[in-house]
């Protein structure tokens, strides 16, 4: 850059080199004009809009000059107005105006292919009147509903086949914005665009795509904010992505078989882009000071010659200051001159006006007094505000801060406290009616315009959410007994009348020794078994099976067995061996399904009640007992709360409960139910249309049971038959799946 200097013999003088500067600056602004002139015939210089006394809503588009018939046309769904304008650049600053008044929501301007496109979107449908007045096109907007002039058909109509995406393309605008324009073989196709983090989505309603028609298109080389298009097929019609860098603002408009998305960059002021605390950063010419004792409003001449400002100084600057400043920015400059004499500066364009800082905060004061006071005697309006998706007692709740409830109409009364607070005025009011879900708003005009413009943010289709669950319960036993029973039984008597009995109870041996007692009073000789009959006497009589069993270690009834019995001719040897093995699988599966909308929660429960008595009024004061019935509540329930996220995800604060009777405890008043409980409590982000397994509980059991005869059971090979073996095993396992899906409201911006 180059270095402006001055001294107090040069102060009066402007250097070379800024003249020549600015020279080549009014030149290149000549041409910038000249070559505007040359790329269209026409120029839109400004939209503004006003309301007349029978609430019709007039919009004023002000071009350079006299412009020729427009082709003007409306769709019912969404509402809007378009006007195109052939020949025609888009001169205007702001892509977006806000109206809010009447029917007329806001006001948008698009340039593509040498035509400007002007789209007023509508709270409802209205008729509307165009007319040229001089440089001015004028659209007059009816304030309530009615048919459009020219209607643009939505939707596709019962027995027409669909329309079909034939082309997509994109084009590069002249301020670097990209154009991604979508072509359809016929009228009638829906959209919806929204936008997703990094991505914007275009959802297009009961659509096809052409065979030829490329997947994916790569736009990076075009130098916009636009990377890559992709349009695929899904259920219902077909979705384009469109994938974009950096800080983006868009907007889109139909009209017949044709879709434009318009995608450019964010341009932030430098005011929007400093964060507190950081340092000015000074972008001016350096320049180089170095005099002695001038007065002020000189330097400030000084100043103005360089940076090319319009300077006012006001009568009250007066005094010298010393600057001493080598290759410092003329705009840094310029803040130390005003904060060594206590001065300030407010701007407007090129203009910068200087004075004390007490008389700029006083002007500043009077002028906000002023506004106050106008404020407070500008004419109240009323305007009826229908809500069509929300709720008007909750919306009314926000528009305020305090609360009166009004006993006529269903409905109540919100007014605003005398402290300001609030989205209206201190002398505002909104009513609602519950029965037919409006606002009654009166406040002033402008007010009403800014509470319009935040209804229709406010008053929007809130998406559902479908989420499906599924408990699923798995079991699975297996058990293996083996078993045995066995025994010896037997009686002897020797040569010197000794009677010896062996059996598995003293019962049996004492049954044994009584019958040999018989058999020698009846004159048996001794030295002769007493277990069989002998040629004196009946014999013995042996004993039933269960007393005759030494070890009776049996499997589980329902056992397989397989018995053997020896009758010798003193003695009987019994054996029994059983097996059992049983093997158990079962599964459980439940599976609720609700749906409800965003943000809003949602039970769903499916089970009995299960009774059992109780006795009350008995104690120690001896009073009478009293039976009575409860009852518990056996529930497959789904309580969950479902959020979407600005990224297409869902977050699910989630209740999942699962109970089942195991069975009935018997007790002295009658049977007490047992319950098996499952309960999950969780909260989980979730993609949209993805099964997550919430949780689980696997468990696994083993148990090993022998019983024996202490050291016979120890025996090898023999000692099974004094054992008796088990062996059991379960696993039981619980899982939890739930998948949620986002049901998009058609038409939702």
């Amino acid at each position: 850059m180059s270095t402006y200097t001055v001294t107090q013999r040069l102060a009066q003088h402007i250097d070379a080199a800024l003249l020549t500067t600015l020279g080549r600056r009014v030149i290149a602004a000549a041409l910038a004009v000249a070559s505007i002139g040359a790329f269209a015939s026409n120029r839109v210089e400004d939209i503004s809009y006003a309301s007349t006394p029978d609430g019709t809503t007039e919009i004023t588009i002000r071009l350079a000059s006299p412009p020729t018939a427009p082709r003007a046309f409306a769709t019912e769904s969404p509402p809007r107005i378009a006007v195109d304008l052939d020949d025609t650049q888009n001169g205007l600053s702001e892509r977006r105006i806000n109206v809010g008044s009447g029917a007329a929501a806001s006001v948008s301007a698009v340039e593509a292919g040498g035509r400007t496109r002007v789209v007023v979107e509508l709270f409802h449908p209205a008729a509307f009147e165009s007319r040229i007045d001089g440089n001015n096109l004028v659209l007059a907007i009816a304030k309530g509903a009615g048919k459009p002039e020219v209607a643009a058909v939505a939707g596709s109509s019962p027995g027409v086949s669909q329309p079909k995406v034939t082309q997509v393309d994109f084009r590069r605008g002249t301020a670097g914005e990209g154009r991604v324009i979508v072509n359809f073989d016929k009228d009638g196709a829906g959209t919806d665009l929204r936008r997703e983090g990094n991505k914007l989505i275009v959802d297009l309603f009961d659509v096809g795509l052409s065979n030829d028609l490329p997947i994916r298109l790569d736009v990076t080389d075009f130098a916009t904010p636009v990377q890559f298009i992709e349009t695929r097929e899904r259920a219902g019609g077909a979705r384009m992505e469109i994938q974009t860098a950096g800080a983006i603002e868009h907007m889109a408009y139909q009209t017949g078989n044709e879709l434009v998305v318009e995608i450019a960059k964010v341009t932030a002021k430098d005011d929007e882009r400093k964060k507190l605390g950081e340092p000015v950063e000074y972008k001016g010419t350096p320049v180089t000071f170095n005099i002695q004792d001038i007065p002020v409003r000189s330097a400030l001449q000084l100043i103005a010659d360089v940076s090319e400002l319009n300077i006012v100084v006001a009568d009250s600057v007066s005094g010298n200051v010393t600057l001493r400043l080598v290759n410092v920015p003329w705009d840094q400059a310029l803040d130390i001159i005003l904060q060594a004499k206590g001065l300030d500066k407010r701007s407007q364009g090129n203009v910068v006006w200087i004075a004390p800082t007490a008389e700029i905060a006083q002007r500043e004061q009077a002028i906000e007094d002023a506004r106050i006071a106008l404020e407070d005697r500008a004419p109240l309006v009323s305007e009826y505000i229908a809500i069509n998706y929300g709720s008007a007692e909750e919306i009314a709740a926000l528009l305020t801060t305090a609360k009166e409830a009004t006993a006529g109409g269903g409905g109540g009364t919100s007014k605003e406290s005398s402290t300001g607070k609030g989205f209206i005025s201190k002398r505002g009011s909104v009513t609602f009616d519950k029965r037919t879900n409006t606002l009654l708003v009166n406040d002033t005009a402008e007010k009403i315009k800014e509470l319009k413009d935040l209804i229709a943010l406010l008053d929007r289709p809130v998406d559902q959410v479908l989420i499906e669950a599924r408990i699923v319960v798995a079991t699975d036993t297996f058990s293996r007994e083996l078993g045995a029973r066995f025994g010896v039984s037997g009686a002897y008597e020797d040569h010197h009348g000794n009677i010896i009995t062996s059996s598995g109870t003293i019962q049996s041996t004492d049954q044994m020794i009584n019958r040999a007692l018989v058999n020698r009073l009846a004159g048996r000789p001794s030295g002769l078994p007493v277990a069989t009959p002998g040629s004196l006497g009946d014999g013995i009589i042996s004993p039933g099976l269960p007393s005759r069993l030494n070890v009776n270690l049996p499997a589980s009834a329902g056992a397989g067995s397989f018995g053997w019995s020896v009758l010798a001719a003193d003695y009987i040897l019994d054996l029994e061996l059983s097996a059992l093995q049983t093997e158990g699988r079962g599964e459980v599966v439940a599976s609720p399904r609700v749906i409800t909308a965003n943000q809003r929660e949602a039970v769903i429960k499916q089970g009995d009640e299960v009774g059992y008595v109780t006795i009350s009024g008995a104690g120690s004061g001896g009073g009478v007992p009293i039976p009575q019935v409860q009852f518990k509540e056996v529930l497959l329930e789904l309580k969950v709360t479902p959020t979407i996220t600005q990224d297409d995800r869902i977050f699910l604060a989630m209740n999942v409960k699962k109970d089942e009777v195991a069975g009935f405890i018997s007790t002295s008043i009658g049977d007490v139910p047992q319950i098996n409980k499952r309960e999950l409590n969780t909260a989980v982000l979730v993609d949209n249309g993805q099964t997550v397994v919430l949780g689980g509980v696997y468990e696994f059991k083993t148990r090993e049971d022998l019983a024996k005869v202490p050291f016979l059971g120890d025996l090898p090979g023999i000692g099974n038959l004094f054992k008796k073996k088990s062996r059991e095993t379960s696993k039981a396992e619980l899982l939890i799946f739930v998948t949620p899906k986002i049901l998009r409201q058609r038409g939702k911006k």
